[in-house]
């Protein structure tokens, strides 16, 4: 089961109401564990947690949540996921700020998301460092621990009463909350309010290879942009990846700023090979999966390039899904039915007939000459198990008196 450890910790307003959550990743020991640094390994689980169904039952109907990144976790894309009205990048004290960052932080800005400062500590340097921000932020967490009060009294005197709304963060009694209040702060912070609370979230529960191919009947149908984008939004791991594509492809030259835009400039049909591609060499758990990815498109560039001109992108399509069963680990029928695809495609898949079933037979003809001829120039490297199974996988029955 996919479980996420999030701490939450509430923030409040001046009249003592809940304003917001902060989100704290946790690591398997229940320390803190950074977004950009979770994103590494399990990107799909963290993103997942925090932007499915279970985001009411974490934050309640209305309330934001705060969450915490840093350099790597602003470049990487993966912020693309979150909703702007319901997250606000909390971007944190000790934060990288080159010339990307910064640029990449008032895209977001512009995009629609708020952003507060981290641990603000009030002093000169920090001022300095995040000046060319200020314009862009809109909360800052102001630490009464680490502030020196001259240098706090400073900072609220240029910023109170306007645009930017000031956070006291680390309340510890009941003093600090009246001095804080009677200074004027906007919103509070501290273990005298509310102490961390560790919760578990379970990601999402639905195949990724179920998941792509309602995508792939969304393309098919011709759904909206905005209907694409909203479908994909809600597959953070997928998005991640679409994105990575994208910017690794040597066709264009953009910065990226929202799914739309990667959806319209890479057009349905590329969107549609990818997301085909992806099924394959990222959902599968086949060890042969490389393999049995290169097989699936030398058999659809093939299909494709004997089809008629109207039906080429059809028989790419074709020559991909024939090769699905081999990836998936329930009834191909059942995966067919619930995406409703084109019935030339259905019927090839299901019963190898229809238009395409004789450019499909040709593949198969040549694929297997090759894996034949393969087969006898190494069959004495081969393991005698491996061939069992082989063969009774092929419904090929072993005349066991003779092993």
């Amino acid at each position: 089961m996919n479980i996420i450890n999030i701490s939450k910790q509430k923030i409040f307003d001046n009249k003592n109401q809940v304003y917001a959550y902060e989100l704290v990743f946790m690591d398997d020991s229940n320390n803190e564990a950074g977004l950009s640094s979770k994103v590494k390994g399990t990107a799909q689980l963290i993103m997942s947690s925090i932007a499915n169904k279970e985001l009411d039952k974490l934050l309640g109907n209305k309330t934001v949540a705060l969450v915490n990144i840093d350099e790597e976790a602003l470049l990487k894309g993966i912020l693309d996921v979150l909703d702007k009205d319901r997250f606000i990048l909390n971007i944190l004290e000790n934060i990288d700020l080159t010339e990307n960052v910064l640029a990449k932080i008032i895209q977001y800005r512009k995009r629609g998301f708020r952003l507060s400062l981290e641990h603000f500590d009030s002093s000169a340097p920090m001022l300095s460092k995040f000046s060319r921000l200020f314009n862009y932020i809109d909360i800052i967490k102001m630490d009464i621990v680490l502030s020196e009060p001259e240098n706090l009294e400073k900072v609220m005197a240029k910023f109170k009463g306007g645009r930017v709304k000031l956070l006291a963060q680390n309340i510890e009694t009941k003093e600090d909350l009246k001095k804080y209040t009677d200074m004027g702060f906007d919103y509070f912070q501290g273990y005298y309010l509310d102490k961390p609370e560790v919760m578990e979230i379970v990601g999402s529960k639905e195949p990724a290879q179920f998941i792509i191919l309602q995508l792939i009947k969304i393309i098919k149908d011709n759904n909206s942009t905005e209907q694409l984008e909203f479908f994909i939004k809600k597959q953070p791991d997928l998005s991640y990846k679409l994105i990575q594509f994208f910017n690794n492809s040597r066709s264009f030259n953009v910065r990226i700023e929202s799914l739309t835009q990667v959806i319209t400039l890479l057009g349905r049909d590329k969107l549609l090979r990818w997301l085909l591609v992806y099924l394959y060499s990222e959902t599968s758990k086949n060890p042969a999966s490389k393999s049995i990815l290169a097989l699936a498109i030398k058999r659809a560039q093939r299909m494709e390039a004997e089809a008629e001109p109207k039906k080429k992108d059809k028989a790419y399509l074709a020559g991909m899904f024939s090769m699905l069963s081999s990836i998936f680990e329930t009834d191909i029928k059942e995966l067919m039915y619930h995406i409703d695809m084109d019935s030339d495609i259905t019927s090839l898949v299901l019963e190898k007939k229809g238009i395409f079933a004789p450019s499909l037979l040709r593949a198969e003809k040549a694929e297997k000459e090759y894996l034949k001829k393969m087969m006898l120039e190494n069959f004495e490297k081969l393991n005698t198990t491996d061939l069992i199974y082989t063969l009774e996988y092929g419904g090929i029955e072993i005349d066991k008196s003779k092993l």
